[in-house]
């Protein structure tokens, strides 16, 4: 086993972790020894699939205000988030979009030479900034740059897997890693941990996720002692690509698109008469389904029944301005010019509006622990995130956590090397690569995502969501007798992907016993035996901490220090 000392360990690389990087270096003034640890290359992280724009007040002289983007929020969580983190958020976020424009983003601008804006769901102002239908990748893209004239002290780990998170004492002590290029067992030691791992979208079937984003950090997390919070509520996009539910983004939509059922009618304006196709991501995807349901949409493959997403009245000319990756990838994979044609979507698991728990400043409950990006729970999002708002959380909460550990880690000393338990990770790899069962754990992968597909969809039920649980316990029994074919360490995907089927199986018996234990029906848990929201029992946060036997679940109370909950309609 090899051991790696560093001040600042930051796991994850998108655009949270590489915002955190950037602050944590400035705020050091370049002194701070940083480790920048991912499993992939740097730059592919899934923020670069991030299209459509982040949102930002930023012509308070054209009619926006924070008072404004912070009620848009709060309506759209559905009450759920916490009124103070919304607050100092919307404050927060004008700041990052004028960084990211001085570090030299090409953001998209109006003919009057400003920062062009666009529309998003339930925003009441069109306050998404966005550079073409390309933002994170740009955004990622210029955080980098900006970073690499900090490389004094940037130490990068592409390509490192990570397989636990070590506390102990109460103090954040290491990660255990596989260095995938070297084949070789690796304990990265550090005074402060910022994690920054993303979501878990991995969990489901049909998703906008990419294959790699499977929940680790979450689940590292979650077995470390850290509490996951709010991970029932799971947002599902509108318009995912038939068959293989890439996103087509909201910007679609925000530049004018239309939804159409089968008989060609623009069917939002029935379930919200105000917004239309630009109604909060939670009610234009129950309309969705709602209306395939009822026999309006399109016989699809594989029981995938679609909707047409109909950008050809936009034409050509603003296609290809403001949507050409939209056509590109439609293009590329389905063979589809939307300049000709509607595009066939359905509704498709995007995020996680869950997370790790942390304060307003993104701190876990573990004093040199903080978690930045959609792997926390701040909670900015409550039961539904607004468009636009995530890459916006990402870069607010990258810049918090950046400042804050850096500031700790300038007096700080490193807890003392946890060997003992990085050995006792190692015998648990020994023991998987070495394992001789019965069970495939490819098999089990997809066993676990079609049973998420069935049994936590846009409509759930607790018949259903037991059903779910029951399968998912299985699944966590048959787990237990994996084999692996390769033995080996260097580039051993087998492995790496075996690991990953464990944390998503932990991921997802969390998520699923929270929406089972939540009995009404809020932002995205939509349950059809609990039709409404239920303030007086369940305006509050889940809260699961791991046991051996399963998710421990506790609850804590929701801050509304400035609107109390009125009924949401649009």
């Amino acid at each position: 086993m090899e051991v790696y000392n560093h001040d600042l360990i930051i796991l994850g690389t998108g655009l949270a972790g590489l915002r955190a990087a950037l602050e944590a270096t400035q705020q050091s003034k370049g002194e701070l020894d940083i480790a920048l640890v991912s499993k992939l290359q740097l730059m592919r992280a899934h923020s670069v699939a991030a299209e459509g724009g982040t949102a930002a007040v930023m012509r308070q002289d054209k009619g926006d205000s924070f008072e404004l983007h912070a009620w848009d929020t709060v309506k759209g969580s559905d009450f759920l988030a916490d009124q103070d983190v919304v607050d100092f958020f919307v404050h927060e976020m004008p700041k990052e979009i004028l960084h990211l424009d001085h570090w030299g983003i090409p953001w998209s601008r109006t003919e009057d030479g400003h920062i062009a804006q666009r529309p998003f769901g339930g925003h009441s102002y069109p306050r998404a900034v966005f550079a073409s239908d390309k933002t994170g990748f740009l955004e990622m893209q210029t955080l980098y740059d900006t970073l690499m004239k900090h490389t004094k002290k940037i130490n990068r780990y592409d390509e490192g897997f990570v397989t636990s998170i070590i506390i102990e004492n109460g103090r954040f002590a290491g990660l255990t890693m596989i260095d995938m290029i070297n084949g070789r067992y690796v304990l990265i030691r550090g005074k402060a941990l910022i994690i920054a791992t993303g979501g878990a979208g991995q969990i489901f079937g049909f998703t906008t996720y990419s294959e790699t984003v499977t929940g680790d950090g979450l689940a590292m997390s979650y077995r470390a002692g850290l509490a996951l919070k709010d991970m029932e509520f799971v947002q599902f996009h509108p318009t995912g690509l038939i068959p293989s539910g890439i996103l087509m983004t909201e910007a679609c939509r925000g530049e004018g698109g239309y939804l159409l059922n089968n008989k060609g009618e623009r069917f939002m304006g029935t379930y919200a008469p105000s917004k239309w196709e630009l109604a909060p991501r939670d009610m234009v995807s129950r309309s969705e389904m709602t209306e395939i349901e009822a026999g309006r949409g399109f016989p699809g493959p594989g029981g995938l029944d679609y909707l047409h997403l109909d950008l050809r009245h936009l034409g050509r000319e603003q296609i290809l301005e403001r949507l050409p990756l939209i056509r590109e990838v439609t293009i590329k994979h389905i063979g589809l010019d939307p300049i000709e044609k509607p595009i066939p979507i359905r509704a498709v698991a995007h995020y996680s509006m869950g997370g790790v728990h942390t304060d307003i400043k993104g701190h876990t409950p573990v004093e040199n622990i903080w978690a930045a990006g959609e792997v926390s729970c701040v909670s900015l999002h409550g039961a539904n995130r607004l468009g636009s708002n995530s890459t916006a959380e990402c870069l607010v909460w990258g810049r918090v956590t950046g400042e804050e550990a850096a500031r700790y880690c300038k007096n700080a000393t490193a807890a003392e090397s946890p060997v003992e338990s990085a050995q006792a990770e190692w015998s648990r790899i020994e023991a998987l690569i070495k394992s001789t069962g019965t069970e495939d754990h490819y098999q089990i992968r997809a066993e676990l995502r079609r049973t998420l597909d069935v049994n936590m969809g846009v409509f759930r039920t607790g018949e259903q969501m037991q059903a779910g649980l029951d399968k998912i316990r299985e699944l966590k029994e048959r787990y237990k007798r994996i084999n692996l074919k390769d033995k080996s360490l260097r580039y051993n995907t087998d492995m790496e992907r075996a690991i990953e089927t464990g944390f998503m199986i932990d991921v997802a018996e969390v998520a699923t016993l929270g929406a089972l234990t939540r009995t009404e029906s809020r932002g995205g848990h939509a349950r059809r035996d609990f039709q409404v929201r239920d303030d007086e029992n369940w305006l509050k946060h889940t809260m699961a901490n791991f046991t051996p036997a399963g998710p421990k679940l506790d609850y804590i109370p929701v801050d509304i220090s400035m609107w109390k909950p009125v009924e949401r309609k649009y």
